[in-house]
């Protein structure tokens, strides 16, 4: 007899992201374009433009993960239904009259709904891609890995492109030269996804959907009511980097203390023998004073 714990998660795993949460996950990236400086005015001068950047942003993952399998790019225009509420949203965020989507949007408690919406379809993101990737690649677990993470976090590495195109693309904000928190989490998710696919992790995928959907809804609302712009992984990154990378640092750091006390002994005795010379020669002077 199942838990009600196994049937609650179950329950979870076979809920559909559309419409509530595609709806969310749309909302916040058209919105997260309209903060951006200048792009409301890019609306009304030139709306194709914003259009297809909203679209980036809310079909990144998709794009990008069927780049790197060889699909075709444009795979995500087939979902009409998705396309025409993702187009409508980029509408009225944009054209509302009185701006009534953004000032209802300005609420906290509807960007902490919003947000954590968002991040559950995260979650069938990249299982769904960690899937797809074992449909062309039978385990293999480099592929897997690679293609959940680009489906649950392309849409800031895909913008990048429209960021170059526009001449806007700057190096410190790149995606692939310093990690964000959300492409952070998304690759933790995407190893555990891969590793439980594989049958490397007893655990069932239902179980895991639920308990990691509850840590990132999770972080993400403390992140967003602590004002706070990063969760950072840091402890967890610099004992990582320690146990695998910090063997040479170690040893170069020994050399050095090392060759620093050597110079400073044989200083200390090229310094003791002036003055033992300067003792003799006073010992010396004294005894011819007696004579």
């Amino acid at each position: 007899m199942d838990s009600p714990w196994d049937d609650l998660a179950l329950a979870f795993s076979r809920t559909s992201m559309f419409p509530f949460f595609d709806f969310a996950h749309y909302l916040v990236s058209v919105m997260a374009v309209k903060s951006q400086p200048g792009a409301v005015a890019l609306a009304w001068k030139n709306p194709i433009s914003s259009w297809f950047t909203a679209m980036l942003h809310c079909f990144g993952g998709g794009i990008l993960s069927c780049l790197l399998l060889a699909e075709p790019p444009l795979k995500f225009l087939a979902n009409n239904t998705n396309i025409l509420l993702a187009s409508s949203i980029w509408y009225i965020t944009f054209f509302c009259p009185h701006d009534l989507v953004s000032q209802g949007y300005s609420h906290l408690p509807v960007q902490l709904l919003a947000s954590g919406m968002k991040e559950v379809t995260r979650t069938w993101k990249i299982v769904g891609g960690v899937t797809h990737a074992n449909s062309y690649y039978k385990n293999g677990w480099i592929v897997m890995i690679a293609i959940g993470w680009a489906r649950g976090a392309g849409g800031a590495i895909i913008t990048n492109f429209e960021r170059l195109v526009k001449g806007d693309w700057k190096p410190e904000g790149d995606e692939w030269l310093k990690m964000s928190y959300p492409s952070k989490v998304t690759l933790l998710g995407s190893i555990i996804f891969t590793f439980q696919h594989t049958q490397h992790l007893a655990i069932s995928k239902h179980n895991l959907m639920f308990l990691y959907t509850i840590f990132i809804v999770a972080t993400k609302i403390t992140m967003m009511t602590t004002q706070t712009s990063t969760m950072t992984f840091a402890p967890f990154e610099d004992t990582l980097s320690r146990m695998l990378f910090g063997w040479q640092q170690q040893f170069s750091s020994s050399e050095k203390k090392s060759e620093a006390k050597s110079p400073s002994n044989g200083t200390g005795s090229l310094a003791s023998k002036p003055s033992a010379v300067a003792s003799d020669n006073v010992k010396k002077k004294h005894t011819k004073k007696n004579e």
